[in-house]
């Protein structure tokens, strides 16, 4: 029977993240830092609002395109954090997370054979949704010097004949890495020039340590050819509660309601309300969170300098991304020796694309009791290396 699976799906790789997160589950005393969940329990307001439209019997099927108000909603929190307008009837859908809305994105936007451009490291489905949208796929390899920051010039270099969107993956996971006003401007011309679709996923937006996060659709020009992705899962730590949303021109959007009206039909109505009272009275959680993520950053910066290990200084989402370079270890048997010795759960740079190789992502969406434990053992850990 194996004959009969495609070749497509039989042909992608399992997630790195996942692996070493089944392993550490299973194992007593250990301590991960592998998955991107924030170590925070929903604020109580926003779950308030889910369990009253629970007891209220709100557990109805809403709109495809999901609640209008919702919808409304994010309207106003765009416009007034990036300084531009989507109109909720026709620029706007809510998906089952930030995840479906990259899939309908590259389902809608890729013919067979069209290229995805798509920086690596960069977080894991994006080369898969391209893939099984029959699109192929062209890497460009980021590099630590220039902080994982697009430049214009690999952008120039990748483009060919058959490019036709461009995921751009900023604040980065598993880097950390961001993009500023000053670098966003730089690639513009080049996306207008070659008539390219943005994928611009942002949702890592509100977690931006230097200044306020800009996004590419701001542009002038540019909104028209940008699909905005952001969620609810990392700012308001509703992983569980499974909700993003897609932001768009309307010919776009309508395509992508399409066929999330045949392959979910809508979001969880439950999870709706609730973001519709983050949104409205959540800005304060946000900010709380984020002085708290702050405060774990500097303080695995100052430890990596501690231990002399090399690590560019992330500005944006909840991770971080040091150098192993210098033991000699590819990062997965770097990753599983930390964990069979020390018991701590680090990713693999190379589950986010080859030219992770040399680095590991640790992620700080863990309490500083958590960090510091685990910091411990790392030290340790290091120490046995270059000893020998």
């Amino acid at each position: 029977m194996k004959h009969r699976i495609s070749e497509v799906v039989s042909g992608l790789k399992p997630s790195g993240i996942r692996k070493f997160f089944d392993i550490v589950s299973e194992m007593k005393d250990a301590i991960s830092l592998g998955v991107g969940e924030p170590d925070f329990d929903t604020p109580w307001h926003i779950r308030d609002e889910g369990i009253y439209a629970l007891e209220k019997g709100k557990t109805f099927y809403t709109s495809n395109s999901g609640l209008m108000e919702l919808r409304k909603e994010i309207s106003v929190y765009t416009e007034r954090k990036l300084g531009v307008h989507y109109d909720p009837a026709k620029e706007a859908l809510i998906t089952v997370g930030g995840s479906e809305a990259i899939d309908l994105c590259c389902r809608v936007v890729l013919n067979p054979g069209d290229e995805a451009i798509i920086p690596q490291p960069s977080y894991v489905s994006y080369e898969p949704c391209a893939l099984l949208a029959g699109g192929r796929v062209k890497i460009i390899d980021l590099k630590e010097e220039n902080e994982f920051r697009l430049q214009p010039e690999e952008l120039e270099a990748a483009i060919t004949p058959r490019s036709r969107l461009l995921i751009l993956p900023y604040p980065n996971n598993p880097t950390g890495a961001i993009m500023e006003r000053s670098d966003l401007e730089k690639l513009v011309s080049i996306i207008e020039g070659h008539d390219l679709y943005v994928l611009s996923d942002e949702i890592y937006s509100e977690l931006s340590f230097k200044g306020d996060h800009v996004s590419i659709a701001s542009f002038p020009g540019m909104k028209e050819r940008t699909i905005l992705v952001n969620g609810f899962s990392k700012a308001y730590a509703m992983t569980g509660w499974r909700l993003g949303y897609a932001l768009g021109a309307s010919e776009i959007i309508s395509q992508m309601t399409k066929l999330h009206q045949y392959c979910i039909m809508c979001a969880p109505t439950t999870s709706q309300y609730a973001a519709i009272e983050a949104l409205k009275h959540g800005d304060q959680d946000v900010e709380e969170m984020r002085d708290a993520y702050n405060e774990r950053r500097r303080f695995l910066l100052h430890e990596f300098k501690e231990m002399g290990l090399p690590c560019f200084e992330p500005y944006g989402a909840f991770y971080i991304f040091p150098s192993i370079k210098e033991f000699g270890m590819s990062s997965e048997d770097f990753c599983t020796d930390l964990l069979m010795k020390k018991k701590v759960a680090v990713v693999p740079g190379t589950a986010f694309g080859e030219s992770g190789e040399g680095f590991v992502r640790i992620s700080y969406a863990y309490s500083i009791e958590s960090l510091k434990a685990a910091i411990s053992r790392i030290k340790e850990h290091i120490s046995a290396l270059r000893a020998g």
